[in-house]
């Protein structure tokens, strides 16, 4: 039985690669405007409803899973875009020049 369950976990993973490689072309290459802090957790928070649910097929939950991680990279982006403006902000510097915020994403 052993030898049958090894011959499935590379399957497994390959799908799970593959999802995420497809998810994150998804989101780099879109020619639409990345998600807002706000809708990117608005999202992730029905995406646990969804998962904590139980309802989910395995397969489903891997996908929720990952979709979940993409969200919350949104939004870790988000916040330190944030932060990084508010320090800028409030830098002691009064000699400092305003330049734009560029963000990195």
């Amino acid at each position: 039985m052993k030898s049958g369950n090894a011959r499935k976990q590379p399957g497994i993973a390959f799908r799970i690669t593959s999802f995420s490689y497809q998810q994150a072309q998804r989101v780099t290459d879109s020619k639409d405007p990345p998600l807002s802090f706000e809708a990117a957790l608005s999202e992730l928070e029905t995406l646990v409803e969804r998962m904590e649910s139980g309802e989910l097929s395995l397969e489903e939950s891997l996908r929720s899973f990952e979709e979940g991680i993409v969200l919350t990279r949104t939004c870790q982006q988000a916040l330190a875009d944030a932060e990084q403006k508010v320090e800028i902000l409030t830098s002691n510097d009064p000699q400092a020049d305003a330049e734009p915020f560029e963000s990195e994403s």
